[in-house]
């Protein structure tokens, strides 16, 4: 008996060919009736999505959740428990650390058990919070990296005519980050927008499809002020802390001139300059930041203007990439802080990614310290 070419099944992005699906079946056949009413009818046209898909992104996305919650567990305890690490600044980092830790630890698993039942199961309450969630710790990280990103710029770019940072004043802008946080999630509960099934029907978020002024209004409004304008000031105070270094970099060679020397730094700093060190840094905290959350903004800026650009399994990648922020943040904020693996060393001796002779790689925080010292000293 010869076998046809290209019998048996074959993959592809919606379906298996020759399984059970029948031809007739949509990707919203699967959703419990209580949900339809949150079901936009943009979905019905789309057939199921392939298996496949939903157990690769149960499998990342819960991935995701358990290195999220180790990693910025361990930033959160280490930056507690250690007595050089407790500074103003450091609340920041600290508190950036709590919004990504919460963001997967409370998400994750509900996305997990929706992609192995491959639709949203948890009912339109669990549906409620899912999106409120998403969105107050979403919102809270990005507005953190904000307040980090202007702190940095007073420390570096105005130096000593800057308000020095106390305990007090930073407490109170984590106070602004939350309750921001909080208004932007309150907003589409009492009737500005609504949390709804995105495409693939295993997560739930704000409604970028419906047509009406209040909804789009608040898309309008939710991607200026939560996207919009934390990355203008990020990438406008990385902009002179970038300037402000290379011109410090260029004094200090001028005074070594001046005294007949090749440096006035060490030879181990001479090696990669400050301001080199410092860009990098900056390009890479900008271009990660955009990474993570332009999928999102694309995805409803779509929904308003080209729904029919928007699929299923477009609308996965929005969520991919935001909650793989909150992998990495605690990589760029504190890893990558010398002080902070000192500690690490000290408490996790295991965990442990870098030895004390590997030291020259400074995080924005050690860089922007260094600088502060300098100036002070001068």
């Amino acid at each position: 008996m010869s076998l046809a070419v290209g019998s048996g099944p074959s993959f592809s992005a919606y379906s298996w060919s020759g399984s059970n699906f029948n031809g007739n079946m949509t990707v919203v056949d699967k959703v419990p009736p209580e949900m339809l009413f949150l079901v936009d009818s943009h979905w019905y046209q789309f057939p199921p999505l392939n298996p496949l898909w939903h157990a690769m992104l149960g499998f990342f996305i819960s991935l995701l959740g358990f290195v999220s919650v180790c990693g910025n567990g361990v930033v959160i305890y280490v930056f507690s428990c250690t007595k050089s690490l407790r500074t103003p600044s450091n609340l920041f980092v600290v508190n950036l650390a709590i919004s990504d830790f919460m963001l997967m630890a409370t998400m994750a698993p509900m996305m997990t058990i929706n992609c192995y039942f491959e639709t949203w199961i948890l009912g339109p309450f669990m549906c409620q919070i899912y999106g409120m969630l998403g969105s107050m710790f979403g919102c809270a990280s990005i507005w953190t990296m904000t307040v980090i990103a202007v702190d940095r710029y007073n420390v570096i770019v105005k130096g000593l005519a800057a308000k020095p940072l106390t305990t007090k004043s930073a407490l109170f802008w984590i106070l602004q980050v939350w309750l921001n946080s909080a208004i932007w999630t309150v907003a589409p509960v009492l009737g500005w927008n609504r949390y709804v099934p995105e495409g693939n029907m295993t997560s739930c978020g704000t409604d970028y499809l419906s047509k009406d002024w209040v909804s789009v209004s608040y898309i309008w409004a939710y991607s200026f002020f939560v996207y919009g304008l934390p990355l203008g000031v990020i990438i406008y105070a990385y902009w002179f802390i970038v300037k402000a270094v290379s011109a410090h970099e260029k004094q200090m060679r001028e005074q070594a001139k001046k005294m007949n020397v090749a440096s006035l730094r060490s030879s181990e700093t001479q090696q990669t300059s400050t301001e080199i060190k410092l860009a990098k840094i900056a390009m890479m905290t900008i271009s990660l930041w955009f990474m993570a959350w332009t999928p999102y903004l694309v995805i409803n800026l779509a929904g308003l203007y080209a729904p029919t650009s928007l699929s299923p399994l477009a609308s996965i990648w929005g969520a991919v990439f935001a909650k793989a922020n909150a992998v990495y943040n605690p990589i760029v904020y504190g890893i990558s802080h010398p002080k902070y693996r000192a500690a690490l060393y000290q408490k996790f001796p295991s965990l442990s990614c870098t030895s004390e002779s590997n030291t020259e790689s400074h995080s924005q925080g050690s860089a922007a310290t260094a600088l502060s010292d300098e100036k002070t000293a001068a």
